[in-house]
């Protein structure tokens, strides 16, 4: 294909995810099940290029960044908090799902070698990041669950890809062995989150001292594909590398990036992510028509191959449920015994848990990988296409239903303090601390005159919305300029500044129409501008230690 013909036909792809995902919100469907249908229709139609996926291209160029999307904007507190549940479906779900899927396939076609069989388990086993993220989008979910989900999401692709290279390799040697297989996860895995820290690292070092923000945008959206890279060089995990990474880079993004570096960058993730995500599953759907053509056609499948398939679809949705149920019943006797701290989900969350498996793009990447010489390579390419489609357009569309039927209930306690109440005591106890301040001596000029005026415009701006101005809001704004005024305050009397040259010297009689301007002019939200009023701020600053040098 000539370089403009590609380039052409990415063009159309563009379009036709326009397409298909406005479809998709017209019959309120799944965006994932909407793109992954049209794809393997369109595929089929006469004329149209075939177009190939290379495998290791699909994992570096789409795996990386919506793992760190994932990564990113995962909460750490309630990471770690449901780690232990989080491991069991990533680590223990998968293996289990192998073994079952492997012993299926071998009892279906015994003349397929044992490590051959388990390698198809690998290849289906693990719930993919992308589909998962591109199916829950829309569907309310318990705090717990939806943490189990989404770490589960981080964490599977890596005990998959893991399995599966050791499974390749006991089926081309025909030698396995149990404790090594061991000791190379560990390595793997370990070696994966020491990769990612590093990596994280550097991109902390970097982003502090980087002057241009552009460039600390390019690096920040740079930072998945180096930490998989990185990790895919030293033959550890890429995966878990991205993952520690995305979930560093989340912990310290306040710290190291400005407000408005943080809104520009997030705006351009948000499309990258959202472009690479509806090309997976177009291109999922697209490589089908190679597959069938591989075979020779549907009508060339031989019937033990159809077996094998549906077998395979119903094992891999059976073994969840299996796990899940299992580990839910050793949870509640564990409870039973004694041990408060064992806190089961309770039927409800574990029927959504265990329809929640979406297979996704590592299930159609890796079988490409398998070597010409691998026995039964066309039919794990073909099964891992099956288990695609049943689980992101069966399980996917109806997963909504199936969580309005069941209703499940959060049952975790609920948090101490609301988010705006929480703001909003920490404006009052800063506010306490300034007046505190002002009565020791330190010049705070007029602050309650301030912060009223600034409650008046954030009103105003707040109107313009749908809503009134929120506690939230409000306590945003109240936060900002008792800060303000309270390091102003600190810097003037450590810099020996008086009133008058301050008045002289930084314009204060101007500082809150400057604030109010900038709101004005850019149409946004007081809880939007964070960025705006603490450039101004951060400006302020610069211009009161210019004057304590030159006095």
């Amino acid at each position: 294909m000539h370089a403009v013909e590609a380039f052409e036909l990415i063009l159309g792809l563009l379009a036709l995810v326009i397409g298909l995902h406005w479809l998709a919100l017209k019959l309120r469907w799944p965006p994932a099940t909407a793109l992954l249908v049209g794809g393997g229709a369109l595929a089929f139609i006469p004329g149209l290029p075939q177009i190939s996926l290379d495998p290791e291209l699909a994992l570096v160029l789409f795996l990386p960044p919506l793992l760190m999307d994932g990564a990113y904007f995962t909460a750490l507190g309630r990471f770690r908090r449901h780690l232990p549940g989080i491991l069991s479906l990533a680590v223990g779900a998968v293996v289990f799902t192998t073994l079952v899927v492997g012993v299926v396939v071998h009892m279906i076609l015994p003349e397929l070698p044992w490590a051959a069989c388990f390698a198809l388990g690998a290849i289906v086993s693990p719930p993919d990041a992308v589909a998962a993220r591109a199916v829950l989008k829309g569907v309310h979910l318990p705090r717990r669950l939806e943490a189990l989900l989404e770490g589960e999401s981080l964490l599977n692709d890596a005990t998959g890809l893991i399995l599966f290279r050791f499974a390749v390799a006991a089926t081309l040697s025909g030698v396995f062995h149990t404790g090594e297989a061991v000791r190379s996860f560990a390595f793997v895995a370990i070696g994966g989150v020491i990769v990612g820290a590093l990596v994280a690292a550097g991109w902390i070092f970097l982003a502090r001292r980087l002057p241009d923000r552009m460039l600390v945008m390019l690096i920040t959206i740079l930072l998945c594909w180096a930490a998989y890279i990185a990790g895919e060089a030293v033959h550890v995990s890429g995966v878990i590398a991205t993952v520690t990474a995305g979930l560093a880079m989340g912990w310290y993004q306040h710290e190291i990036l400005p407000a408005d570096v943080r809104l520009r960058a997030n705006s351009a993730w948000f499309i990258m992510v959202f472009v690479l995500e509806a090309l997976v599953f177009i291109l999922i759907g697209f490589s089908l028509r190679g597959a069938i053509e591989r075979i020779g056609g549907i009508g060339a499948m031989p019937l033990s191959w159809t077996m094998v398939i549906a077998a395979v679809v119903v094992a891999v949705t059976i073994a969840r449920f299996v796990w899940i149920f299992g580990s839910e019943a050793i949870l509640a006797i564990v409870r039973k015994v004694g041990l408060e701290r064992a806190r089961p989900l309770g039927w409800r969350q574990a029927t959504v848990l265990s329809w929640a498996g979406m297979r996704g793009v590592v299930t159609l990447a890796v079988p490409l990988t398998l070597p010409v010489d691998m026995p039964g390579r066309d039919l794990m390419l073909i099964c891992a296409f099956a288990v695609i489609f049943v689980t992101v357009v069966a399980q996917g569309s109806s997963l909504g239903m199936l969580i309005r039927a069941v209703k499940p209930v959060d049952t975790d306690p609920p948090a101490k303090m609301a988010m705006p109440a929480a703001e909003a005591a920490m404006a009052r106890a800063r506010f306490a601390v300034t007046v505190l301040d002002r009565h020791r001596g330190v010049e705070t000029r007029r602050i309650d005159i301030e912060v009223q005026r600034l409650f008046r415009e954030a009103q105003t701006v707040g109107r313009r919305r749908e809503h009134l101005i929120s506690e939230r809001e409000t306590a945003i704004e109240q936060r900002l300029v008792v800060d303000d005024l309270a390091d102003e305050a600190r810097a003037k009397r450590a810099l020996g500044i008086d009133e008058a040259a301050s008045q002289d010297h930084l314009g204060r009689e101007a500082r809150p129409d400057e604030a109010r301007q900038e709101i004005a002019r850019r149409h946004i939200a007081p809880a939007e501008a964070d960025a705006d009023i603490g450039g101004i701020r951060l400006e302020r600053r610069r211009r009161i230690t210019h004057v304590g040098r030159k006095q």
